[in-house]
C-alpha cells in the first residue's frame, strides 16, 4: 500500500467519528467525469504514424470540513482508463501504457486521495491527488487521465489581496500511468524525492497581480520566477492585458554527474549536462466585445535551454512501460506539439479567438495560434535553426436540455523545424467531455 493510499485510509477511520458533523457531509462534492479523446499524429518524414482512442473516466469526492478550531477533511479519487483502439505499433505512449509487445494495454487504474486542514485562511493538503497550477510547477492534463502528485501543500490568504503557497513533493503518477515514481528533468535517470517551493500572488489593485516563487528540485536545479499581470479596462467590452513572465534556473546539488543531467532539451549547454538559464516572455492581449488579439514575445537564455519538473521512465512488474508521465510548464509556448525552449531560441507568437457567445451562439468559442522559432543553438554551437507551429482549435459545450454540460473539443496541429531534430508532424485531437455532479 502506498503512503497516499494508506494516509487516506487513517483518514477514512479518524473522521469516521465526525462523519455527521456540519460542514463535513453538508458541503461534500462528488463526480464523475467521462473523457473520451481521438489522437492522431501524422508523421510528415516517413516515420510510423500514430493513432489512438481511449476513454478516462474520473472519480472525484471532496468532503467539507468537520467543527472546530481546525477543520479536517479527505479528498478522493479513482482514475480508470480504457483502450478503444490503439493497435501494436500505434500507441503514442504518451496516451497509454504500452505493453510488452509495444501496443497499448487495455486498461490502466489508479486510486489516491489527499487528508485536508483548515486553520483560519489557511489550508493544507497532504496525500497524492496533489495537481499544482502554479508558475514553478503546472500538473498536466492534456491526456485521458490527469497528472498528480505526491506531497504536502499548504495555500495561506491570511493577509488580505495576499496568497501564500508552499509545499514539498516526493512523487508524481503520469497521465498514463498507474504506478508512482520519483522526479526528474529531462535527461536525468536518477529520481530525487524533494522539489520544494514557495512563492505568493500579491493582488496589488483589482487590475495589478505581483507573482514570485522559488523552487528547489533537490541535485537537478533551482528556479527563481518573477511575474505580472496587469489588466487595462479601456471600455465597454474592452480591455488590454499584460502579462510578463521571468525564470532563472541554475545547477543544484549532483546536476551533471552521472545520472542527474539535464539534456537542454536536446540544444545547446554552456556546461553540458547542467542547467544553467534565464528566459523571459511576454504577452500582450485585446479584447474586443467577443474577439481577442494576442501577440508576444519569447527569449530564452544562450547558456542552455529552458527547466521544468518532469519525471521518469516507470516500467511495472509485468514489464510494461508506463511512459514518462509527461509535463506541462508556464510558458507561453507551451504549445499542442512543441515547447520552443532550446538555448538561444527567439519565439514570436500571436493567436485570435472568438466566443460566439456575442453572436447568441453561447458554448461555441474558436481559437488560431502561430508560433515561430530562431536562432536556435544546436548542441555544436550553432544558431541557424528555426522552427514554426499553427494550432488551431474549436470548442462547444451544451448549454440546456439532457447534454448540458457536454463538451466537445476538436483540435489541429502543424510542425515544421529546421534542423531542429523534432520530426515535422501534423496532429488531430478530437475530445468529448462530460461531468456528472451527484453532490
Amino acid at each position: 500500500m502506498n503512503k497516499s493510499t494508506l494516509a487516506l485510509a487513517v483518514a477514512v477511520g479518524v473522521l469516521a467519528q465526525q462523519a455527521g458533523a456540519a460542514g463535513f457531509i453538508e458541503d461534500s462534492k462528488a463526480s464523475v467525469n467521462s473523457r473520451t479523446l481521438y489522437f492522431n499524429n501524422d508523421n510528415r518524414e516517413g516515420g510510423e504514424d500514430l493513432r489512438e482512442t481511449g476513454t478516462g473516466l474520473k472519480f472525484d469526492y471532496k468532503s467539507g470540513f468537520t467543527q472546530g478550531v481546525v477543520g479536517f477533511g479527505i479528498d478522493a479519487q479513482a482514475l480508470v482508463g480504457i483502450r478503444l483502439d490503439g493497435g501494436r505499433g500505434r500507441n503514442a505512449g504518451s496516451y497509454m501504457p504500452s505493453d510488452t509487445d509495444g501496443s497499448a494495454v487495455h486498461e490502466w487504474s489508479r486510486l489516491s486521495g489527499n487528508v485536508k486542514a483548515l486553520f483560519s485562511k489557511t489550508e493544507a493538503h497532504v496525500g497524492g491527488a496533489l495537481a499544482p497550477s502554479l508558475p514553478i510547477l503546472v500538473a498536466n492534463d492534456s491526456r485521458l487521465l490527469p497528472q498528480t502528485f505526491e506531497g504536502g501543500t499548504i495555500t495561506s490568504k491570511e493577509i488580505d489581496n495576499v496568497t501564500i503557497n508552499a509545499g514539498q513533493l516526493e512523487h508524481a503518477t503520469g497521465r498514463a500511468s498507474s504506478n508512482s515514481t520519483g522526479l526528474a528533468i529531462a535527461g536525468g535517470t536518477e529520481e530525487s524525492n524533494q522539489f520544494r517551493f514557495a512563492g505568493a500572488d500579491w493582488k496589488v489593485t483589482k487590475d495589478l497581480t505581483l507573482q514570485y516563487y522559488y523552487a528547489n528540485l533537490q541535485d537537478y536545479y533551482k528556479q527563481h520566477f518573477l511575474g505580472a499581470v496587469h489588466v487595462f479596462p479601456i471600455g465597454e467590452g474592452q480591455s488590454f492585458k499584460t502579462d510578463l513572465r521571468y525564470f532563472d534556473s541554475s545547477s543544484d546539488g549532483r546536476n551533471g554527474d552521472a545520472g542527474y543531467q539535464f539534456n537542454n532539451n536536446n540544444g545547446y549547454a554552456k556546461t553540458p549536462g547542467e542547467v544553467d538559464n534565464k528566459t523571459w516572455s511576454a504577452m500582450f492581449t485585446y479584447t474586443l466585445g467577443g474577439s481577442a488579439f494576442l501577440l508576444g514575445h519569447q527569449q530564452v537564455g544562450d547558456d542552455g535551454g529552458f527547466v521544468y519538473l518532469n519525471q521518469a521512465n516507470v516500467v511495472d512488474g509485468n514489464g510494461r512501460n508506463e511512459g514518462a508521465g509527461g509535463a506541462s510548464f508556464y510558458l507561453f509556448t507551451d504549445s499542442m506539439i512543441n515547447g520552443f525552449v532550446r538555448a538561444g531560441e527567439n519565439t514570436t507568437f500571436g493567436q485570435y479567438s472568438y466566443d460566439f457567445a456575442s453572436l447568441g451562439v453561447p458554448g461555441l468559442k474558436a481559437a488560431v495560434s502561430y508560433l515561430h522559432g530562431d536562432n536556435i543553438k544546436s548542441a555544436t554551437g550553432g544558431s541557424d535553426s528555426s522552427e514554426w507551429e499553427r494550432d488551431m482549435r474549436l470548442d462547444y459545450v451544451v448549454q440546456q436540455g439532457p447534454l448540458k454540460g457536454f463538451g466537445t473539443t476538436l483540435r489541429h496541429g502543424s510542425y515544421r523545424g529546421s534542423s531542429s531534430g523534432i520530426a515535422d508532424q501534423d496532429q488531430t485531437r478530437l475530445i468529448f467531455n462530460y461531468t456528472y455532479n451527484f453532490m
